[in-house]
């Protein structure tokens, strides 16, 4: 129940078990098609470049910056916590100049002020983080994507908690880049970074001057790995490529629409819960700007941190999430994503927290945060 990973998905774990065929084997390379085709339908796009990193969410961002940006270039990014902070700090390791756009932790990234930014000098790319998991910001892509491209920079999006969550709307909100994660919403352990790029995007990538400055996340090199040339890049960790190609069949077999509504039901019961518990939820952002799938909790004053999510592990088997930097023993928090968006998991945790909370000495109504997500369960507009 924290902010990643998820539970993984059972179809996923008995599909890891599948017995392994060579990278280039033919019926790995159908299963390789099978995974872009599918990471096609997740990302909502039609772009021809969709296949994933061997490698954390992380490694998908690095490849992604590293490869469709030059040492000298201007890299803007906005940044609204500690995964926009991460964003620059790798452009900069790959020599871009950075300009921050910055936002109060717990409020989106106002668009007028990277508007400014853009308009300020020539820039390669923009970089927004879609879901801000450290705060529990969703930020809205389509007007960053708008702004971009009026000033000829590429955008994007960091995915990697949003994807299979909520709509990414890669083709729609017309993001140039998009990276996921295998181990959030998609419910499948860490380990594959799925991403996307379009033409216009691709176009940058072959017009380069430079080497990319990493071999391994050379997304030029990765393309052709899972084109039907099949170049022989590196070895692709097969068991995860099965873990992902089922995780994403399950979103399909679900849809979308259903997917995403079943995150915000979850998301909206355990925010019932928490508030009939008298806690707050962090951040100032209206509700548009929340995600669905992650809830941001203040610890209430005198209330021990780690105590609680150490009793809450060892007592009742659930795990919540810390937080980082400045929010460090601040806020809790708390997911609700994939396998793990669950009736059971929201009633378990918010259970669980009320009888922790009380040996903290917070004093709750017994049995109001359970009664409260039951009651947003069993709403009649509920199905």
């Amino acid at each position: 129940m924290g902010p990643g990973p998820s539970m993984a998905d059972p179809r996923v774990l008995r599909a890891l078990a599948t017995p392994l065929v060579g990278q280039f084997d033919p019926e790995f390379a159908v299963i390789m098609q099978e995974v872009m085709d599918l990471s096609r339908l997740v990302f909502q796009t039609q772009n021809t470049f969709t296949f994933p990193v061997s490698g954390t969410g992380r490694a998908g961002l690095e490849a992604a910056i590293a490869s469709f940006t030059e040492p000298g270039d201007r890299v803007v990014v906005a940044e609204c916590g500690r995964f926009g902070l991460l964003c620059g700090d790798i452009a900069a390791r790959h020599g871009a100049s950075v300009t921050w756009v910055r936002s109060e932790w717990g409020t989106s990234v106002d668009p007028d002020a990277v508007g400014a930014a853009l308009s300020a000098a020539p820039t390669r790319m923009l970089v927004a983080v879609h879901g801000e998991t450290s705060t529990g910001v969703l930020q809205p892509l389509a007007p960053l994507a708008r702004l971009a491209h009026a000033h000829d920079a590429l955008f994007l999006a960091d995915a990697v908690v949003t994807l299979g969550g909520c709509a990414v709307d890669v083709d729609r909100s017309e993001v140039d880049v998009a990276v996921g994660g295998s181990q959030k919403c998609l419910s499948c352990p860490s380990g594959l970074a799925p991403v996307t790029y379009n033409a216009r995007a691709a176009e940058v990538l072959r017009r380069r001057r430079t080497k990319v400055g990493t071999n391994y996340l050379d997304l030029s090199q990765l393309a052709e790995y899972w084109s039907p040339a099949r170049f022989n890049h590196h070895t692709a960790p097969t068991s995860m490529v099965y873990g992902l190609r089922e995780a994403l069949r399950a979103v399909a077999v679900e849809g979308l629409p259903l997917r995403f509504s079943r995150h915000r039901l979850h998301g909206e019961a355990l925010r019932a819960g928490i508030a009939a518990l008298g806690l707050r939820r962090f951040g100032a952002a209206p509700d548009e700007h929340r995600l669905p799938m992650l809830t941001p909790v203040v610890i209430p004053d005198g209330v021990d941190d780690v105590r609680v999510r150490a009793r809450l592990l060892d007592d009742f088997g659930v795990e919540i999430g810390a937080a980082f930097g400045p929010l460090q023993g601040r806020i809790w928090r708390i997911g609700t994503m994939g396998y793990s968006a669950r009736r059971q998991n929201v009633l378990t945790c918010l259970a669980a927290l009320e009888i922790v909370l009380r040996g903290e000495g917070w004093n709750a109504e017994p049995g109001a945060g359970v009664a409260a997500a039951v009651a947003h369960y069993d709403a009649p507009d509920r199905e």
